[in-house]
């Protein structure tokens, strides 16, 4: 059965690592803001093990208009549990969440190869493609809600 559920960032450092960080050290999955009162941490359980995680940060970005905007960062599902639907569960938990504290707009920075996942969930591309060092390429990308 999957269950997800708000947990502290230390909980989301074993699946950051090995899917966001590969071959960095522990210490790079530690993300400025990430035990400020105003940011969430879901984990997805599937048999009570931590399969998937997702963060939530109360962050504005000044390209938007809306006045209450959250950032998504971290959403990392294990690689054996990948193209399984758990990664949608948890955005659509995340937009939940932002809709039920009268959030305006969803926005972040996705990996080039994540694109067409978020685009099939109605998020969509501002901007050109940018470099985030020792991590990629990415799109800035939103959804209303």
């Amino acid at each position: 059965m999957n269950i997800i559920k708000e947990i502290p960032s230390k909980e989301t450092y074993p699946v950051r690592q090995p899917v966001l960080r590969k071959d960095k050290p522990i210490e790079s999955c530690i993300f400025e803001g990430d035990d400020i009162e105003s940011t969430h941490h879901f984990g997805l359980f599937n048999d009570e093990k931590l399969i998937g995680i997702i963060s939530l940060f109360k962050q504005s970005n000044l390209i938007f208009a809306e006045k209450d905007q959250a950032q998504i960062r971290g959403m990392a599902i294990l690689e054996n549990n990948q193209k399984k639907g758990f990664g949608e569960a948890l955005v659509k938990h995340c937009e939940n969440y932002c809709k039920s504290n009268k959030t305006e707009l969803i926005w972040f920075n996705a990996r080039t190869a994540a694109v067409g996942f978020y685009r099939k969930l109605n998020y969509e591309i501002t901007g050109k493609p940018f470099d985030i060092k020792d991590v990629g390429e990415h799109y800035l990308m939103f959804k209303k809600l």
